[in-house]
């Protein structure tokens, strides 16, 4: 449902508005994978190894499980 919250547009910019929210619905459909991941990403290890572990020092405690 589209609800109009400001303004009084005319019915070709509301049909403009809906085509394009209609187009990008489309694509975002076409391009989700048909398939499931066999593995959620959250756990999947490479999320952990693909950033630097931070260099020592005083603050170094609280940045270990905050990713930059």
């Amino acid at each position: 449902m589209i609800k109009v919250v400001r303004g009084n547009p005319t019915p070709e910019e509301l049909a403009a508005a809906l085509a394009v929210v209609r187009a990008r619905a489309a694509a975002a459909a076409a391009a989700a994978p048909s398939e499931p991941h066999d593995r959620d990403s959250w756990s999947d290890p490479s999320r952990i190894a693909a950033h630097r572990l931070p260099q020592p020092g005083p603050t170094t405690w609280a940045r270990t499980y905050w990713p930059s």
